[in-house]
């Protein structure tokens, strides 16, 4: 009977547990989550070679990866009350009544504070910039200025690429040019990815209070601004690959998904449509993570 019991019981424990990881892995956001990783390896990769440093960039990917998911979990429960608004965002496990708000900030805590103590341990100048990307985030896009202003994503854009400069710093041991270049390229890319959307789902952000782009400066301005950010993303991938003296057939590869990048951009700005802005957005970040994996690609 109690060998009977313990079979009946362990399906059920394993599928609590594994009803539970999903939601959590909802609360981080795991495609997001991963590109920023990929960025952060990249620039890791920049300058090391991961087969001959593979317990390095497994530690550096594990710290980072723990660092990034405790900030969005944390974002996600600040902004409960704003997702709760929003048709697009109102199902997500917060809003929902999935899982309670306290149980979220406990694993957002935990996840930071495990992270960027791993960060300490392998350097502490990485995990200085480990800890700004977490804090501008965190409390300077998400706490102080979302809600506030539409410029927000500027902060949200530092942020977004501090894993990339974090990745390079653990390298190289310091700050230098070639991973602000690759960090602006990320930066130039956030406002694309949250531009797209607030063009498309323009009612949710106005139901939720939410300042933006084309509430303040009008459709076509932010049109504008996205495609513009898009070809300075392009630029800024550019030169971290020359920089990182990119061998040609890999800067070629680069040079024709920068230019088919250019190409939507311009065609956005010329014959603005929501079919194309998203178009511009999807092709936008298959550029960044497909610049990133050529870096990654030619180190190794």
């Amino acid at each position: 009977m109690r060998t009977q019991g313990i079979t009946v019981a362990l399906p059920r424990l394993f599928a609590r547990i594994s009803g539970r990881l999903r939601v959590y892995l909802q609360l981080i956001k795991s495609l997001q989550t991963g590109l920023l990783l990929t960025t952060g390896i990249a620039g890791f990769t920049s300058a090391v070679c991961p087969v001959a440093e593979p317990v390095t960039l497994l530690a550096m990917s594990l710290s980072l990866l723990l660092a990034i998911s405790g900030s969005t979990v944390l974002n996600m429960v600040y902004d409960r009350d704003i997702d709760a608004r929003m048709p697009r965002t109102m199902g997500r496990v917060l809003p929902a009544g999935r899982i309670s708000p306290r149980e979220a900030l406990v694993l957002g805590l935990l996840l930071s504070v495990v992270g960027m103590a791993w960060s300490w341990w392998l350097s502490p100048r990485y995990a200085a910039v480990v800890f700004a990307g977490w804090f501008f985030d965190v409390f300077i896009y998400t706490i102080w200025l979302k809600r506030r202003t539409a410029w927000s994503i500027i902060w949200g854009g530092v942020a977004g690429g501090m894993p990339a400069l974090a990745g390079r710093v653990l390298a190289v041991g310091t700050v230098d040019w070639v991973g602000l270049a690759l960090a602006a390229a990320v930066l130039f890319w956030i406002p694309t990815h949250i531009m797209t959307f607030s063009l498309r789902y323009k009612k949710d952000y106005q139901l939720a209070g939410i300042p933006t782009f084309p509430a303040r400066y009008g459709d076509q301005r932010t049109q504008l601004i996205v495609a513009v950010s898009s070809v300075l993303a392009a630029i800024a991938m550019g030169a971290s690959a020359v920089g990182l003296g990119m061998t040609w057939g890999y800067l070629r590869v680069l040079a024709i998904l920068g230019f088919g990048l250019f190409v939507l951009a311009l065609s956005s700005v010329l014959k603005p449509s929501p079919r194309l802005n998203i178009g511009l957005f999807k092709f936008a970040s298959v550029y960044m993570l497909g610049s990133m994996l050529l870096v990654v690609i030619e180190a190794i």
